[in-house]
């Protein structure tokens, strides 16, 4: 296996090759080394943390110290696996905020910055600046609030046309990545064929270009229930480090997510 540090044309080459991307979230130096060991292609420095590390019930405490925090701790460990982190809640309000707290993660070892939402100027500024960026449509976590629970998106199709207009806006803008997030398998299907870049899938079917599952979900270490777009991967693995190779191989042969993943 090739060990060199990989970089968004990476990623892109993958979809082009119809090679699937498999995406852990990662939160420390000890689990980042054992991600990047495994092949895994990207580890997301997700704002879940503030869940599965710091246990509340949403995503909404995280702040950006955290962030930066758990991005270094997670880039001082790896070695191929291509970086990807979160902005936290309100961190973006305007674009001039968003190059400021996206430069600080960029400076903490980022390649990328996950923004979530139809942020299409921001994410244009973000982009010139030479900030690369991932969008973030269908359930927003950090949206919660005004959703009202965590709860499929894209159902209606009204709601599913905008979805796809907004992952073609922010390909436009100039978004390298786009993770979709709890929609139906066929809107993913659609949107990863439509779009140029590549499209990571979390509860979003099969056929999206990649998956992503939160680290302690995937090994059911979890404070909190685990979501039914998610597998224990460690139930049938001796050790974590087999768990998370099963999890990448799984993803590159198309086993998962199955079915009984998928809305």
């Amino acid at each position: 296996m090739n060990r060199k540090s990989l970089s968004i044309t990476d990623l892109e080459t993958m979809k082009r090759q119809g090679e699937k991307i498999a995406c852990l979230t990662a939160y420390d130096a000890s689990f980042s080394a054992l991600i990047d060991q495994a092949n895994i292609d990207v580890m997301l420095v997700g704002d879940s943390l503030g869940m599965v590390i710091q246990g509340h019930d949403s995503t909404l405490a995280v702040t950006l110290d955290d962030m930066v925090y758990h991005t270094r701790c997670v880039s001082r460990s790896r070695k191929r696996a291509f970086v990807i982190a979160d902005l936290p809640f309100m961190t973006y309000p305007d674009p001039p905020s968003a190059a400021n707290h996206a430069a600080e993660l960029m400076r903490a070892g980022a390649q990328m910055v996950k923004l979530e939402g139809a942020r299409f100027d921001t994410v244009r500024v973000l982009v010139d600046l030479g900030i690369p960026v991932c969008g973030h449509l269908g359930l927003l976590p950090q949206s919660i609030n005004r959703l009202g629970g965590y709860k499929v998106q894209g159902i209606d199709p009204v709601e599913a046309d905008k979805i796809i207009v907004d992952a073609l806006t922010l390909q436009d803008a100039g978004a390298s990545l786009l993770v979709l997030e709890c929609v139906p398998a066929k809107l993913a299907a659609t949107i990863s064929s439509q779009l140029v870049i590549p499209v990571i899938g979390i509860g979003a079917g099969p056929d999206c270009d990649g998956q992503v599952l939160v680290l302690y979900d995937m090994l059911d270490i979890g404070v909190g229930k685990r979501p039914r777009f998610s597998k224990n991967f460690l139930h049938s693995a001796a050790s974590i480090e087999q768990a998370l190779i099963d999890y990448r191989l799984a993803v590159k042969d198309s086993t998962f997510p199955s079915a009984e993943h998928s809305f």
